[in-house]
């Protein structure tokens, strides 16, 4: 199950919040890796390195990586006193590298006296999206109308479980108002056991106006109707509206997509709202498109038809770069532009203070 490789350290590479990249000479030649420097220490140059190369060798574009599991001659000391090391939520739980984190509603935590009888997020609108790369075209829709309000971000484990692993969060740092890393993920600005416990936390310690709740990234698919991670948006859905939140859904859209699933309203969305969420929610489609979806399957939503004027120009203006399945904004401009879309429409749904700039 694993593929292991031990090298050397010939490079260290980019760094991002959380993660260095480094160049590895192994057996067969040189290989990219990742180290997150929070789980095996500080890597330099010289340094043996145990590896995962896994995904590396399936060719895996997300995660096309080497990942350094340790530095086994020069380990890193424990973590010294501090409140976080009084965290006692277990994460990646029973694999090698489970990491022991603060939950922000454990006692220890400064936030647990807001948290402890929290249960209510105030009609909050949350924006769930099956896939990663929505994340930053959701936040242009909301800022290309209300720049004010308060975006946070819940990441689910469906992909990668380090928040430290998304170049995307390195690039909107500043921008959001805070991550919070839930069930099996870790390394956001506060962790989380669940998503109710992570909406909430967003809404009460966070101050969000806004929540979006997306996967990390590198989605699980198997071509089948079932079997891919995104079927947890429509669980988000549920969690939304059981804590008194706006369910708001970004559609996966596409006509550049070359896999009929996935063209027009992909089946991810069709299967995940249509037949996993059992609240209802917004779902948005933006005006305009120049081929036809099926809205049949969204019977028990409330389809919103949402304009998208300047909202080309406002995700052209996104601090970090627009990749869906290596496709661009120009590549797949609907992906994109629904996303947005849905941004704009939880923007409308705000209180006027929230929309002011």
């Amino acid at each position: 199950m694993v593929r292991w490789r031990s090298g050397t350290v010939t490079a260290i590479g980019r760094r991002w919040h959380g993660a260095v990249t480094l160049s590895v000479d192994v057996a067969s030649g040189t290989v990219r890796a990742l180290a997150y420097p929070a789980l095996v220490g500080e890597p330099e140059v010289g340094d043996r390195v145990l590896l995962n190369v896994g995904a590396l060798e399936m060719g895996l574009g997300t995660g096309g990586y080497a990942l350094v599991v340790a530095l086994p001659d020069r380990l890193p000391p424990d973590p010294g006193p501090s409140s976080r090391d009084l965290g006692h939520l277990v994460k990646a739980r029973y694999t090698p590298l489970q990491a022991i984190v603060l939950g922000v509603d454990e006692e220890a935590s400064p936030h647990h006296a807001v948290l402890a009888d929290a249960s209510d997020i105030g009609g909050m609108p949350v924006v769930v999206a099956d896939l990663h790369s929505a994340l930053p075209a959701i936040l242009a829709g909301v800022r290309a109308d209300a720049p004010a309000a308060r975006v946070a971000y819940v990441m689910t484990d469906g992909g990668a479980l380090p928040a430290w692993f998304s170049r995307t969060l390195d690039g909107l740092r500043g921008h959001l108002a805070g991550t919070v890393t839930v069930g099996q993920a870790f390394g956001g600005d506060l962790e989380a056991s669940t998503v109710h416990s992570g909406l909430l936390a967003a809404r009460h310690v966070l101050g969000a106006d806004v929540t979006v709740v997306t996967q990390g990234p590198g989605n699980l698919g198997t071509g089948t109707t079932w079997g891919f991670s995104g079927v947890a948006a429509g669980e988000a859905v549920n969690a939304v509206a059981a804590l008194g939140g706006r369910p708001v859904g970004a559609l996966r859209i596409s006509d550049a997509d070359p896999r009929p699933r996935h063209r027009g309203i992909s089946h991810h969305s069709l299967t995940a709202y249509g037949k996993v969420a059992l609240a209802p929610a917004d779902l948005v489609i933006p005006q305009g498109l120049p081929f036809d979806v099926d809205e049949t399957p969204l019977a028990r939503h409330r389809v919103i038809h949402v304009p998208i004027d300047g909202l080309e120009r406002a995700l052209k203006a996104s601090p970090v770069p627009l990749s869906t399945m290596a496709r661009g904004l120009d590549e797949d401009p609907w992906y994109f532009l629904a996303s947005a879309a849905a941004g704009r429409h939880a923007a409308a749904l705000l209180p006027p203070p929230s929309r002011r700039s």
